[in-house]
């Protein structure tokens, strides 16, 4: 077996006996919660429409693995912590691996669950997997992920009706270090990099963001490039799925364009985007900020006021309606320093009081953790393929990692996981020291009775239909 060519390693003066660890072990693995993964992923039946939407296109008879089995091996491996197409094929002979990728849901084709003595696909079997989608299969791709989401969020609305629908959608930065192709120097970012933009969607007053639309855009795009062609997507399936909701946009400053304000008007949308400082802003605000400088030298610490006005920039065809926050603030820990002028602008058509608008924008600044997670949690900005599409695709699948452990984390609700980063859930549900061994009637997996997460553990995989 594979684990049996390894060496040993022996800490001779740890303790009162010499201290031998070997890895030689077949039937174990430290990712045992990965059927978590499957678990959910039946569930939404995320991997089987990406499957669908590439569509196979290879000789049957001279198939090894299947293509659903090799995104399985993909995206579970990207959520166990191997983003890398190496790192997972070390593990083609893991058997909690094996047995989320290729065994088989019950009522399939094969016998439920078995595992197979196949190793899982190669490195370069990967690659070629990662490289192989064309552009408008990438979108078919983006349709089927979207669509999962909806549908599982719809599924788990269904006994109560959705009033409200909140798309945020944010630009970001993913610095590249190689020929990658489209890759170009953005000059606000200072760094040669991609420009991706990520759609989530928030439903009524829940925590979570659902990220439904992540695409992936040259270095030099523009900030609002693709915005209005991925609302004009989800609108029809959002309504069609939520009919009774209003549905709320908010950006920040890079999609303020006119072409932008115009579609969201003509589509009965309300919308809260951000407007970059210019002089014409300033002079509204001024009146306020001198209002608060002088509230600022009486109190000594940070103070802001709400104010609205109406304003048209050069390209608009009329006014719209500006709020304005007048801040000033004060540094608590070096209060020597002059106070500074912070004025904020928001262009919406939200009929709430200026400051509650400037407090329903200021909820998109979750938006920042959605960020976070997928870089540092998955590694959404690995775009190391030299082809733009192989890159596109490699977000797609990272975005696919990140929205089954989306849809975990809402089934934690009213645990101790319920606000845990990816990483913590991963640490915490996925990398369990199991023993997996199959018996005639079924298959067993072995986990420690120590695991101190089983109580949370338990009530998950309950939650997937596993019985009590």
């Amino acid at each position: 077996m594979l684990g049996n060519t390894r060496q040993r390693v022996v800490f001779a003066g740890l303790f009162e006996k010499p201290l031998s660890v070997e890895f030689t072990q077949p039937s174990q693995s430290s990712d045992g919660g990965v059927v978590l993964l499957r678990a959910m992923d039946e569930k939404m039946g995320l991997t089987r429409r990406i499957a669908e939407a590439l569509g196979d296109g290879r000789q049957p008879g001279k198939v090894a693995h299947r293509l659903e089995e090799m995104l399985r091996e993909r995206i579970y491996g990207i959520a166990c912590g191997y983003p890398e197409c190496n790192e997972i094929a070390r593990l083609a002979h893991d058997p909690a691996m094996k047995l989320a990728c290729q065994g088989e849901a019950k009522g399939s084709h094969d016998a439920p669950g078995r595992q197979d003595e196949r190793p899982l696909a190669s490195q370069p079997t990967l690659s070629r997997l990662e490289n192989a989608p064309s552009r408008t299969a990438l979108m078919r791709v983006a349709y089927a992920m979207t669509d999962a989401v909806i549908d599982r969020e719809k599924f788990r609305h269904r006994k109560r009706s959705v009033r409200r629908l909140v798309i945020d959608m944010d630009p970001t930065d993913d610095p590249t270090f190689g020929g990658q192709q489209l890759t170009f120097f953005n000059a606000y970012y200072d760094n040669w990099c991609y420009l991706p933009m990520l759609t989530t969607l928030r439903l009524d007053d829940e925590a979570e963001q659902f990220l439904i639309a992540p695409v992936l855009r040259p270095g030099n795009a523009k900030g609002s490039l693709g915005a209005v062609s991925i609302l004009k997507r989800l609108l029809p399936r959002l309504r069609a799925a939520f009919p009774q909701a209003q549905i709320y946009v908010r950006m920040d400053g890079a999609f303020a364009t006119p072409e932008v304000f115009e579609w969201l008007e003509a589509q009965g949308l309300v919308y809260v985007i951000n407007m970059a400082k210019n002089p014409v802003l300033k002079k509204l605000a001024e009146r306020l900020m001198k209002r608060v400088r002088r509230l600022v030298k009486k109190t000594g610490h940070t103070e802001k006021e709400y104010a609205e006005a109406r304003y048209k920039a050069g390209r608009w065809k009329h006014k719209r309606r500006v709020v304005i926050k007048a801040e000033v603030t004060v540094s608590e820990d070096e209060p020597e320093k002059e106070p500074r002028d912070n004025p904020r602008f928001t262009i919406t058509n939200l009929p709430l009081a200026p400051k509650n608008v400037y407090r329903f924008y200021r909820q998109r600044g979750d938006m920042e953790n959605r960020i976070k997670e997928l870089h540092h949690g998955l590694r959404f900005d690995l775009t190391s393929c030299p082809e733009f599409e192989a890159n596109q695709f490699r977000n797609l699948l990272t975005a696919a990692a990140y929205m089954l452990y989306q849809q975990i984390r809402q089934d934690l609700g009213h645990t101790d996981c319920e606000q845990a980063q990816v990483w913590t859930l991963r640490e915490r549900l996925i990398k369990i020291g199991v023993r997996i061994r199959e018996t005639v009637r079924r298959i067993v997996i072995e986990a420690p009775q120590a695991y101190a997460w089983w109580t949370t553990w338990r009530r998950l995989a309950i939650a997937l239909d596993a019985s009590p």
